[in-house]
């Protein structure tokens, strides 16, 4: 990957190298929910995959919990790593591995003592309680090395050892494919053996997991740090999302099982025929989504660098053909599911079952009602993706959410019960949702495609651009912080240019990006933006600590930085000089509309906003407030003097001292 240069490179191959080996990944997971219900259905017929479909929000619940401690532990770490507190660091990932183990072991006894009351409530009948009580208890005893594993290989990546993280899922996912038919045909133990075989490849992961944990590379963990404190709360805060978005997953899942079984009672299907043949959909469809997804996720990087880069064109590009190729890959699955849906799910079920005929009817009428449009899901995907990777955090989220609870779960409801439709009423509102769902993305797409075609705002164009740095003075930092609207970033490059030094604000993106790691057009958006102190994002908490050691750096040398905290990450240097710039509303306004292009009806209460954001983020990294002048050596009002006298006030004020 070092040898590829994003910004000139051939999309093509860009795109061959970053989304391969994502979609790979992506579908060894699928794969692995897979193996269990080709053999169980094969082996113990409807009845066996409709208790693993049960069984699944199980599953679900047991990764969200992951996540939540996994992902969060996981950008601690690399946040303390990144402000070189490997002490607070050992510390909060040997206190996060033990309470891994307490809570997986809590979950997995609760979990086995609920599930009498968990199976009906997933949507199971009577006839295939049986099944998936044996089935879920075994799966609960997994619960703890499931859990444990998946944790520690979201802190594996963090330590620098991808490759190992995915030989674990890898051999878990063999053994898994090995003792599956053994346990199941060999010694006849249907359901059970299935889940036996599913545990031993989990506890295979689990050891190589644990194995792991003495060879940590960047930090070195005692005993003492195994003691569990307070840094756990942050952990939880930083993995809150992830475990939301699983949460999400299960609510739909359980839905879907619950009206399947209950509408399935009034069909000539029955219940158990709906309940199996909708788990099995799902784990054939979630190929096609592992695909789109992994080649969306795979093109992000590609994306964010030259966005933020200003490479617009290569930006557009790079949307059309994902948008291409996942399109692509839509209607593939799209047309085998409408013309050959018999051939997909026959893996699944052995034509000596006793439900074989009316297995097949309803899931070819499935494949050829609710799954009618899947290959709108490509737009869906590819857009949440996309928003997300040019920085609208909020507005991904809300792509991810209109088709499966937005839209889906009403139009549902309202086709089965409120005219009377019955199962049927839930499979078509399938394509209604995912019809509609297309015609929202369409207009979130097309307004990403519309504002990467407006020409960006750039003050510099209204100055000289400098050729070289001349200054040979002292050595000088010029720290601006400024209210929005104010000038203040005009007046820091005049500064720089009439002294000759470095001038550095968005410049400071792109050497971020590198430091962290993080994309681009994600800095850009989410730069200087604080979100709720309480349940910070770790990517913010990691450009902040990126953005510390770059102006650390840069600070070593005569130069002029707007805003980013840099007054409050070079306070202790004496060569540093910390400018405060600031405008009456007025003057404010006139400049936001004139240059920034802010509507005259809004511009206040916008930039008052953006004013607010700037406060929260300075006083949330900083532990002191924004306006407060004694942090300042200068404070200008810009209207009093003009941009290129407050320019001349400042040098001046550094000449005198």
């Amino acid at each position: 990957m070092k040898k590829l240069d994003l910004g000139k490179d051939n999309i093509n191959r860009l795109l061959l190298s970053f989304a391969v080996p994502c979609v790979i990944s992506m579908l060894i997971n699928s794969i692995y929910n897979i193996v269990d219900q080709i053999f169980i259905g094969k082996g113990v017929g409807t009845v066996g995959n409709a208790a693993t479909n049960v069984i699944f929000p199980l599953v679900l619940i047991f990764g969200a919990i992951a996540s939540l401690i996994g992902n969060g532990a996981s950008a601690n770490l690399s946040l303390k790593l990144g402000e070189g507190k490997k002490e607070e660091a050992s510390s909060t990932l040997g206190s996060s591995i033990t309470i891994t183990f307490f809570i997986a072991f809590v979950v997995g006894i609760v979990s086995y003592l609920t599930l009498p009351v968990l199976i009906p409530f997933f949507g199971s009948t009577e006839s295939v309680y049986s099944y998936a009580l044996n089935y879920g208890k075994i799966i609960s005893i997994g619960a703890p090395f499931v859990i444990v594993y998946t944790v520690l290989s979201n802190l594996i990546r963090a330590d620098g050892s991808p490759k190992y993280a995915m030989i674990l899922l890898v051999v878990g996912a063999i053994i898994n494919l090995i003792l599956d038919p053994i346990f199941i045909f060999g010694f006849s133990m249907g359901v059970k053996g299935g889940a036996i075989a599913t545990v031993m490849g989990q506890i295979v992961s689990f050891g190589m997991a644990i194995l792991y944990i003495p060879k940590m590379k960047s930090i070195s963990l005692t005993k003492k740090d195994f003691i569990p404190n307070r840094s756990i709360f942050r952990v939880l805060g930083l993995g809150l999302s992830s475990f939301i978005t699983q949460m999400t997953v299960l609510v739909l899942f359980v839905f879907m099982n619950n009206m399947l079984t209950k509408l399935g009672v009034d069909s000539k299907f029955g219940a158990e025929v709906p309940l199996s043949v909708y788990g099995i959909i799902s784990k054939v469809n979630s190929l096609y989504i592992a695909t789109i997804l992994g080649i969306a996720i795979g093109a992000q990087p590609i994306i964010g660098f030259n966005y933020g880069a200003e490479n617009r064109e290569r930006v557009k590009e790079t949307l059309k053909k994902v948008l291409i190729i996942n399109f692509l890959v839509g209607i593939f699955f799209n047309f085998m599911f409408v013309f050959f849906p018999r051939i997909l799910v026959s893996a699944f079920i052995s034509p000596h079952d006793a439900n074989y005929e009316l297995f097949m009817e309803f899931a070819i009428l499935t494949s050829r009602s609710f799954m009618l449009l899947i290959a709108f899901n490509a737009l869906e995907i590819t857009t949440s993706i996309v928003v997300q990777s040019l920085g609208h955090v909020l507005k991904a989220t809300m792509v991810s959410f209109t088709r499966q609870i937005i839209l889906f779960i009403p139009i549902a409801c309202f086709l089965s019960i409120g005219l009377h439709k019955g199962i049927y009423g839930v499979l078509y509102a399938g394509p209604i949702a995912d019809a509609f769902c297309f015609l929202f993305c369409i207009f979130i797409f097309a307004t990403e495609i519309h504002n990467l075609s407006k020409e960006p705002y750039d003050e510099n164009k209204t100055i000289e651009k400098e050729s070289d740095f001349h200054y040979q003075g002292k050595h000088i930092v010029i720290t601006i912080s400024r209210e929005y609207g104010s000038g203040g970033r005009f007046v820091g490059k005049l500064l720089a240019l009439k002294l000759g030094v470095p001038f550095y604000d968005k410049e400071l993106i792109s050497y971020s990006a590198k430091e962290s790691g993080l994309s681009e057009s994600y800095i850009k958006k989410i730069d200087e933006q604080n979100k709720n102190a309480k349940f910070i994002h770790n990517n913010d908490d990691l450009l902040f600590v990126a953005e510390q050691k770059v102006i650390q750096n840069l600070s070593k040398k005569s130069c002029v930085i707007v805003g980013r905290c840099a007054d409050y990450i070079l306070k202790d240097e004496p060569h540093v000089f910390k400018i405060f710039l600031y405008s009456d509303n007025e003057s404010k306004i006139n400049r936001a509309i004139k240059y920034y292009g802010l509507n005259s009806k809004n511009a206040l209460l916008k930039m008052k906003k953006i004013d607010k954001k700037r406060e929260k983020h300075y006083e949330y990294y900083t532990n002191r407030e924004w306006k407060n002048w004694n942090n300042y050596d200068l404070l200008i009002n810009v209207d009093k003097l003009g941009v290129y006298k407050t320019r001349d006030q400042i040098i001046e004020y550094i000449k005198n001292i």
